[in-house]
């Protein structure tokens, strides 16, 4: 699976990006998605999750309720779809897919179940 992520951008705070992750590979629908986060001088960190049907989503805490993430297989394409934006949400956005075909209900949140990763969209919050 290769991905390429796209969408970042200068937002002011309280606007709306949506960022993509279009991906090449026919194990695309059986793949559990995911956003990471990368911040200045930070660690990456998790931001959501999605299961490989679409039916299930997973969110950090910092994120819930503002951030919506969605899948169209169909069109091979992951979204993250960043509302009500902080400045605190600054940083490069990775999308990633997890190592697992038709995983159960576990929310994959830990970098080291993503295999492939994109290389990342920069996302930058005005103040």
């Amino acid at each position: 699976v290769q991905l390429q992520a796209s969408g970042g951008g200068l937002v002011q705070a309280g606007g709306s990006l949506r960022l993509s992750c279009a991906a090449s590979g026919r194990t695309f629908s059986s793949t559990d998605m995911g956003w990471f986060r990368q911040a200045p001088g930070k660690e990456r960190e998790f931001v959501a999750t999605i299961k490989w049907s679409g039916g299930g989503t997973y969110y950090a805490d910092s994120v819930k309720g503002r951030f919506t993430i969605s899948r169209d297989n169909a069109r091979n394409t992951v979204y993250l779809q960043m509302s009500s934006l902080k400045p605190e949400d600054t940083a490069v956005y990775y999308c990633a897919a997890v190592k697992t075909y038709y995983s159960g209900s576990y929310y994959y949140r830990r970098e080291v179940d993503y295999e492939y990763w994109g290389q990342g969209t920069q996302v930058t919050v005005s103040s």
